[in-house]
């Protein structure tokens, strides 16, 4: 195989403000560092197009190339992902999904987990933090009387956008190099093949979710304890998927540990997994990774937003008399505006 040839990442600085390392683990084509300059001109040519379609956000290099590769540099077919992409961004609200990740309450999270355990936690051998699924008590029934399938998937887009900013940039900065995707452990145990017709129509939302609007996030996914005739359905969720993605994952039964542990280090994998890890609390509510290290982490670029947008905010407490007209001199008392608690705008996975 030949050597692909490093190359610095091609930035642009109206968009580009990174604080954390830019060339990738693997040399890949297509991958920040690994470019070739006609790469490089397909992300310019993709910032060109959606900034003549009036898009605004998300335009830096690393992302456009995501969606570049998501789609084999194929600038046109990139284009329309990327602007199906903001039209379901604005969705959320007036700021569309940086309102909800500024904002989002999931107060429910420990009674939902209960039902269905859905956690960062940790990293694997790589650095890439580990995404981990239960879903053998999985009872929508129950789950809806404490939740909403609304805001299930919205807590599941918070958490991607979590993922760009801050998980990966922190495990980025302790890795000493750029990662962009995450290692997910999915586990079926208790689930019976009678349970699918119940859980298809959300996990299908999810499964649309994260190849459609989070693309090249997805290292690897571990599916463990796989029960007799999961094959079968596999089958039918291999047709959602693209064929690299398809590459990426690993069904496996009860005899998982040994290749699992190969991945993620003992210490990080919860016990119920054969791990060692036992956090105060549960791991599943722990959330604990480089990116709550204050050696790694940082602020969120979408935190400093939403503060200064909060400081910017004024209203006009004025009080003007029927009849009189104010002093064309005088300058209105202005006062912060409380920031609101939650959104409850609704939306449509790793």
């Amino acid at each position: 195989m030949a050597t692909i040839p490093a190359r610095p990442l091609q930035l642009d600085p109206k968009y580009d403000d990174y604080d954390f390392p830019l060339t990738a683990a693997k040399p890949q084509s297509g991958h920040p560092g690994y470019t070739t300059a006609e790469q490089d001109a397909h992300v310019q040519q993709l910032r060109t197009k959606l900034e003549a379609a009036g898009i605004t956000e998300q335009l830096d290099t690393l992302t456009l190339l995501r969606f570049l590769r998501a789609r084999k540099f194929d600038v046109g077919l990139a284009e329309t992902m990327f602007l199906n992409y903001i039209k379901w961004r604005n969705e959320f609200g007036p700021n569309g999904i940086n309102d909800l990740v500024a904002t989002f309450k999931y107060d429910e999270k420990p009674e939902v987990a209960k039902y269905y355990p859905q956690y960062y936690h940790k990293t694997d051998k790589d650095g890439r933090p580990v995404y981990i699924e239960q879903m053998g008590n999985i009872d929508l029934t129950a789950m809806y009387k404490i939740t909403t399938a609304d805001r299930m998937l919205q807590n599941l887009a918070v958490e991607y956008e979590k993922v760009a900013d801050p998980r990966l940039p922190a495990c980025s900065r302790k890795a000493g190099h750029l990662l962009e995707t995450c290692c997910s452990i999915m586990d079926l145990k208790g689930v019976g093949i009678g349970k699918v017709p119940s859980v298809y129509s959300y996990v299908r939302l999810a499964s649309d979710m994260s190849q459609n609007y989070y693309p090249e996030r997805l290292g690897h996914l571990y599916l463990i304890n796989a029960p007799w005739g999961f094959s079968t359905v596999f089958g039918i969720v291999k047709g959602w998927l693209d064929p690299i993605t398809v590459e990426k994952i690993h069904v496996l039964g009860t005899g998982y540990q040994k290749e699992l542990l190969a991945q993620v280090p003992v210490e990080n994998l919860p016990k119920i997994f054969g791990g060692t890890c036992d956090c105060a609390g549960g791991c599943g509510l722990s959330d604990d990774g480089p990116w709550k290290d204050p050696q790694w982490a940082k602020p969120a670029k979408w935190e400093s937003k939403a503060a200064a947008a909060k400081d910017n905010a004024v209203i006009d407490t004025t009080a003007v008399n029927p009849g009189t007209i104010p002093d064309a001199g005088a300058q209105p008392a202005q006062v912060p505006i409380a920031g609101t608690d939650e959104i409850k705008a609704a939306p449509p996975a790793a």
